[in-house]
């Protein structure tokens, strides 16, 4: 049996386990699970590997998308420059094997970090932009924003962060005023604000000053329509939640595990 499964905490009713279940049973993939691991502590994560050896990859939530890649042997680029992991890749090694890699470990395992929240928000990101959508604010500073930043430098758009904390890099609510509002057309909530069971709330924006011109992009899945996706809708505004992101994150996570 090939073993995947989330770490995090908490974690709730999870996305990923219900995805991964509904793709084995739809796709047929036989002797296949996929299991939580609600982990508040990541001194516990090498117990989690010693306890399941059928283990061949995870994925990872907050709070250890950081954390986390203390543990790994390899990162790749991009989960580097994000400074975020959030699918690791388990390979099972020999002792041997990891004797002459000059890399010697007593779980025998090699660990391999990459980001697929970046691919899955430029994939559903990208057929949404019109030619006007060329500075984005971000709301929002946490862990989410991470990938969205990264994505936005390499599609050459301008960005602003907006926080409730004022730094050198970024803005505070207060100072998001309707010519920012009027300039940055793209606006993508990256909070966790409005999530359910909050489903009220949302940012604190102008939303009287967006238009048509703009694109609302909520990270947030639950409930499918935000109050912010709801507020940029009377205005007229684009809108876009975060499930089609987190459906591709979950297919890339799957082609890198199955990737020899």
């Amino acid at each position: 049996m090939r073993k995947f499964g989330l770490i995090g905490f908490p974690l709730g009713h999870s996305f990923s386990k219900r995805f991964f279940e509904e793709k084995f049973k739809s796709e047929h993939i036989e002797n296949c699970s996929y299991d939580l691991f609600p982990i508040e502590n990541l001194s516990d994560f090498e117990n989690i590997l010693d306890k399941n050896p059928e283990l061949c990859g995870l994925n990872v939530t907050i709070p250890h998308k950081i954390g986390i890649m203390y543990y790994l042997d390899k990162v790749e680029t991009a989960a580097k420059e994000i400074d975020a992991v959030n699918c690791i890749k388990i390979i099972n090694e020999s002792a041997i094997e990891s004797y002459f890699s000059g890399e010697f470990k007593p779980h025998k395992v090699r660990l391999e970090g990459y980001n697929t929240d970046a691919y899955g928000f430029e994939a559903s990101l990208k057929p949404l932009l019109k030619k006007h959508h060329s500075k984005a604010l971000v709301l929002g500073s946490g862990g989410a924003s991470r990938a969205v930043i990264y994505v936005l430098e390499k599609l050459g758009i301008d960005f602003k962060i907006v926080s409730r904390r004022k730094t050198r890099k970024q803005i505070t609510y207060a100072e998001v005023s309707p010519e920012l509002i009027k300039e940055y057309t793209i606006i993508i909530n990256t909070s966790p604000v409005g999530m359910s069971p909050n489903s009220e709330a949302y940012p604190d924006i102008p939303y009287e000053f967006i238009t048509d011109r703009h694109l609302l992009y909520d990270l947030v899945y639950n409930p499918a329509e935000t109050a912010f996706m709801k507020l940029g809708k009377q205005q007229g505004a684009q809108t876009k939640n975060g499930e089609e992101m987190l459906h591709l994150q979950a297919e890339r996570s799957w082609e890198i595990w199955n990737n020899d």
